[in-house]
């Protein structure tokens, strides 16, 4: 099977009208959710939700999945699991009406106050445990991100998350790694690989986040794919040949950057700038071999 392109097309555009037309501009039928109107899709008031729906069926475009800020990096394990498991069951009936069938989520930013073998990992794998539980059985699959969290540390730390929660799978983001410390090393750390992650953890990837760039004097700079040193195409070119046939969601970050609101850009830029990145993206993928479903 042919694999799918997808984006978060919130950084496309705030409303979901804007993100529906950078879609289409593209040729796409495919959106990750994430944020409309400044909320996360499982934040939205029931009446926007719904308004959202009929926009989204109107122009025969779907939600492939949602970005999710479940046990994402601005919560914190040592508080209270409430707020996760209300998102979660806002979440799940949203899925469900949209038919959308992959959400992200993560494992808690690790606590920087401690050593590796002290990340309260028995609560984390506890929570992640219920999370899976849930959303499998309403016939959902959760991916787990190697983002700012406890299972973006290392390879290492992924694979043990997926040993200990049945059921759970995989979406790799190319340039997470590039801007986290493997603090696996001797100080002063050196930056992950992200060809070294990928390659130790691909067994387990259903869905792939493109992001690219470098560090500059202790600051993330992004870049279009194939410009940093994620080496998405390398990374690409394996996908290719190990036969994945799922998607591949753009996150650009090159206009807007949802965890930092210090980044802001023109509407227009922002479209240009996702326009253009899905373009290039979609010729490095044929460069590779990659047949590409619409």
């Amino acid at each position: 099977m042919p694999m799918y392109m997808t984006g978060f097309a919130d950084e496309a555009a705030r409303d979901i009208d804007g993100q529906i037309r950078a879609t289409k501009t593209l040729g796409w039928t495919r959106i990750e959710s994430r944020n409309i109107d400044g909320q996360n899709i499982h934040d939205l008031p029931e009446a926007d939700f719904e308004a959202v729906c009929d926009k989204l069926e109107a122009a025969d475009i779907r939600i492939n999945c949602f970005g999710s800020a479940i046990a994402n990096w601005a919560k914190d394990v040592r508080k209270p699991f409430d707020a996760d498991l209300e998102q979660t069951k806002r979440a799940i009936p949203r899925m469900q009406r949209l038919g959308t069938k992959l959400i992200r989520i993560m494992s808690y930013p690790p606590l920087h106050d401690r050593p590796l073998n002290d990340q309260m990992e028995d609560v984390r794998v506890a929570r992640l445990r219920e999370l899976t539980r849930r959303f499998l059985d309403a016939g959902i699959q959760p991916v787990h991100e190697n983002c700012m969290n406890y299972g973006g540390l290392g390879a290492h730390f992924t694979l043990r998350l997926l040993e200990a929660v049945p059921g759970l799978k995989l979406v790799f983001d190319t340039g997470n790694p590039v801007f986290t410390f493997d603090r696996t090393q001797p100080v002063p750390y050196p930056y992950q690989s992200a060809w070294d992650f990928y390659r130790q953890v691909r067994e387990h990837v259903v869905y792939v986040h493109i992001k690219d760039g470098h560090m500059a004097d202790g600051k993330a700079v992004f870049t279009f794919c194939g410009e940093g040193v994620a080496e998405v195409p390398r990374i690409c070119a394996d996908l290719v040949k190990r036969g994945y046939d799922g998607g591949i969601s753009i996150e650009p970050h090159l206009a807007a950057v949802a965890h930092d609101q210090s980044v802001k850009s023109s509407e227009e830029i922002m479209f240009a700038n996702y326009v253009e990145y899905g373009r290039r993206m979609e010729k490095m993928l044929v460069k590779a071999g990659a047949v590409l479903a619409k």
